[in-house]
């Protein structure tokens, strides 16, 4: 194991990656400026990358949109709490509804039987 050494890091593609990185930030920050063009004066571009206010203020606005999210979670759990108080509200009304339900069915059937048989004798008496 001691014959295992980290391999060193290349330099060239070390300042590559960095090259990299800066030309993707300035191409987000330019995406974005063009986003909000009508919205923010336009800044001027800033040598290399992104100053330390710029950066700043994406970091502030990612740190605002999560909170806005764990917000947003927050009021969706309390009303997912909310439904489930509900659920459990309506599942006696639900089985109260059926019982009627078949109450009703069966009165309905006697109700029929009687006013049938009803007819039929007075219907044999006249």
């Amino acid at each position: 194991m001691a014959d295992q050494q980290q391999p060193e890091p290349n330099p060239g593609l070390v300042s590559r990656s960095i090259e990299e990185f800066v030309s993707q930030l300035r191409a987000f920050t330019d995406r974005a400026r063009g986003m909000a063009s009508g919205a923010v004066p336009s800044l001027p571009s800033p040598p290399g990358a992104m100053s330390a206010a710029q950066l700043k203020a994406v970091a502030d606005a990612v740190k605002a949109q999560r909170a806005s999210l764990q917000a947003m979670t927050a009021q969706f759990q309390a009303f997912d709490e909310q439904l489930a108080v509900f659920e459990r509200v309506l599942e006696p009304l639900v089985e109260w509804s059926a019982t009627w339900a078949r109450l009703e069915e069966g009165v309905a059937s006697l109700v029929r039987r009687d006013g049938g048989s009803t007819d039929r004798s007075s219907a044999g008496e006249a």
